[in-house]
């Protein structure tokens, strides 16, 4: 079985998937980890010095590549992932493949990015925190309708133990 987590940047799609990797005996993979491995950068340095347009191809050929496999696993997605290319029909038509959405509200990802934005490319350039709310706004917008493809959705609780226990409920 492949599970793919997916969601806006700052949902928690790889803490998630990292602890439901474990509570199943699954792989745990981050497609973001997986590129960079596979290209020995990082994704601002991709970003940076071959654009926002190769690095969505290279994501695609990446996540092709994983869902062939047999394994099993949990995959976190990039908050991207679905909304670009075809890459929201391959996971569709992979088969034996649960996909949840991370669904977080916009003053939760505001918090979250705006302690992280120096790490994250596409919104490093954000200097106010009004701006960076302007982003999120209009990216939830333009990705909910990805994002709500997915097999099932979440939001998830401030209590670990109860969206894990929600994680493993949705998959049976």
């Amino acid at each position: 079985m492949k599970i793919v987590l997916m969601g806006y940047m700052g949902s928690g799609k790889s803490y998630y998937s990292r602890l439901l990797a474990k509570e199943l005996g699954f792989k745990y993979l981050d497609l973001d980890l997986e590129i960079e491995k596979k290209v020995g950068k990082s994704i601002s340095g991709i970003f940076s010095s071959r654009g926002e347009i190769f690095f969505r191809k290279l994501e695609h050929q990446m996540l092709e590549e994983l869902l062939k496999t047999q394994d099993n696993f949990v995959l976190a997605l990039g908050g991207g992932t679905p909304c670009y290319g075809n890459n929201l029909k391959l996971i569709a038509n992979t088969t034996n493949l649960k996909s949840i959405y991370i669904k977080r509200d916009l003053n939760y990802l505001l918090n979250v990015l705006w302690e992280e934005k120096t790490k994250r490319p596409m919104i490093a350039h954000l200097d106010k925190e009004e701006d960076l709310e302007d982003f999120i706004r209009k990216h939830m917008f333009e990705r909910q309708y990805y994002y709500q493809q997915a097999d099932f959705s979440l939001k998830p609780s401030n209590d670990l133990d109860d969206t894990i226990n929600a994680l493993m409920q949705l998959l049976q």
